[in-house]
């Protein structure tokens, strides 16, 4: 399945989180429109029709810049074909979601002698991760969103993806995380941390921690220690053993984004007890 096609089915499946993203407030009356728009059919990704406030959201996802017509024209077309059919307000946004400095994904209207449109565009990769972590049907979009360390941010969405209860909605979470974020990681690093095992682990090892329990949690640690690195030498093992239950519990948040030992060794170097 394509990244756009992913993208519609969020939206299809979670259209109030997406208005209230896109648009803000709260609208319980919402419906999902038919893409295809009338004369010479073409289709739009995702066309949202909040009843309640008597507009259309209008969703393009965008993962190249180039297309034929050009994207703003395609917007005006879009627009003028939409208020034709449904009589009302059309509120129209493109999301780029892989990262680009193409002047296309920083253009928002159509300019010729005669028009000018105006449409919103939204980068993925300047959005606050915090936003989409905190909303379990955006989550999927969380790993293109603005970070200093990718791989931490992708650990934190595999920790989130856990915490959904409901088993059929995290794996489809998870399905649809995996590929979005297949804009951005390698593959192995993506199903290593998107692992339905490690992730259920990870939710596990937290409440472990949460209850204090400093030698049950280095014991869950050094098995998922092993299980990453293979048999680790044990000098190293002893330096993990006397970490505090709040430094297990960072270095249980931090690990899943370690490639190897040596990124397990410096993390000790750096939070030697003084």
């Amino acid at each position: 399945m394509s990244f756009d096609n992913i993208c519609k089915l969020l939206a299809e499946k979670y259209p109030a989180d997406f208005v209230h993203w896109l648009i803000g407030g709260q609208s319980l009356n919402i419906r999902v429109l038919k893409t295809e728009l009338s004369l010479e059919p073409i289709r739009a990704d995702s066309l949202i029709f909040i009843q309640a406030d008597g507009l259309i959201l209008h969703i393009e996802f965008q993962t190249i810049t180039q297309s034929k017509p050009a994207i703003p024209f395609r917007e005006l077309d879009y627009s003028v074909r939409l208020k034709r059919q449904y009589q009302c307000p059309v509120v129209q946004v493109v999301i780029f979601l892989q990262e680009t400095d193409h002047e296309i994904a920083y253009t928002e209207q159509y300019v010729d002698d005669t028009t000018i449109h105006h449409y919103r565009v939204v980068r993925m990769w300047e959005q606050d991760a915090s936003f989409f972590l905190s909303n379990s049907a955006l989550l999927p979009l969380a790993p293109l969103c603005r970070t200093d360390s990718p791989r931490e941010l992708l650990s934190q969405v595999a920790q989130e993806i856990a915490k959904i209860a409901d088993r059929e909605t995290r794996q489809n979470t998870a399905a649809c995380t995996e590929i979005l974020a297949g804009l951005r990681f390698e593959k192995d690093l993506i199903r290593q941390l998107l692992s339905e095992n490690i992730m259920q682990e990870s939710v596990i090892y937290q409440d472990i921690l949460q209850k204090g329990e400093q030698k049950e949690a280095f014991r869950f640690l050094n098995r998922q220690l092993n299980r990453r690195f293979g048999e680790i030498d044990s000098s190293i093992i002893e330096r993990v053993r006397v970490l505090s239950t709040e430094q297990l519990e960072m270095l249980g948040e931090e690990f899943l984004s370690f490639s190897d030992v040596s990124d397990l060794v410096d993390w000790l170097e750096n939070h030697r007890s003084s």
